[in-house]
């Protein structure tokens, strides 16, 4: 079966999805009532391969999408951090995005206070361009021998994010993933593949879930947008893209 038709296959779990996912997490304050009108997307490889339905559909939607994630690195916090941060401020700057969404990386390790001062000194950059911050926690992965010795600190990166955006009297929301993912990783779901064999990355399944998911939850935030039906992107090409491994 082609990577098209299988995300024509799975379009009715994607849809049920999209009609389920109707609430933001509720211990966040969210910055809502706010126009949308361009987003720009923050994150690591993870990001890389959401990004590709998420430009389709945010086209479909009307509003403008740039994704700036990164092949190994994107990150805020941990390894690498300090390289994105040379050019994260003037990406963010010259962006002119209302709404920016960093989603959680597979490298932002470090301390609790390691993390709550990358997210914060995010939130501080990204509302000194006059916009919002979106936090998204990522999918979970099955940690090889590289990632494993972290896997504490990618826990607690969630909650850390949480109480950064709590305390950020509006400025800034969490949305947790998790009713896309589960709280484990799982490569397949109802018989086809969602997560790449690696064990990190999506398939074009659980890419397009995650879209459907994440547009819904931005109508939440932002009630003058109405995202694109699933129909008018999931099937656009975007799929055979060669970034989907393992699937």
């Amino acid at each position: 079966m082609t990577k098209s038709r299988r995300i024509a296959f799975g379009l009715t779990t994607l849809l049920l999805l999209t009609t389920a996912c109707t609430g933001q997490s509720p211990a966040t304050d969210a910055p809502a009532g706010q126009a949308l009108s361009k987003v720009l997307f923050v994150g690591d490889s993870i990001a890389v391969g959401e990004a590709l339905p998420l430009t389709a559909a945010f086209k479909a939607s009307g509003v403008d999408f740039q994704s700036i994630a990164a092949e190994g690195g994107g990150n805020v916090v941990g390894p690498f951090s300090d390289k994105n941060w040379q050019k994260l401020p003037g990406q963010l700057t010259s962006a002119k995005s209302p709404v920016v969404i960093y989603q959680l990386t597979t490298y932002d390790w470090g301390s609790d206070q390691e993390q709550r001062a990358g997210y914060e000194k995010l939130l501080q950059t990204v509302a000194g361009t006059g916009a919002k911050l979106v936090f998204v926690t990522a999918p979970p992965i099955r940690p090889d021998d590289f990632y494993q010795p972290h896997m504490a600190e990618l826990e607690r990166a969630p909650q850390v994010a949480r109480e950064v955006a709590e305390a950020s009297s509006g400025q800034a929301t969490l949305l947790d993933a998790g009713t896309v993912w589960g709280s484990t990783y799982q490569q397949t779901r109802d018989g086809k593949p969602d997560r790449s064999a690696d064990g990190i990355h999506t398939c074009p399944q659980g890419a397009a879930r995650f879209t459907a998911w994440l547009l819904t939850e931005l109508a939440n935030l932002h009630p003058g947008f109405t995202p694109a039906d699933p129909h008018t992107w999931a099937n656009t090409g975007w799929s055979a893209d060669q970034h989907f491994k393992g699937c």
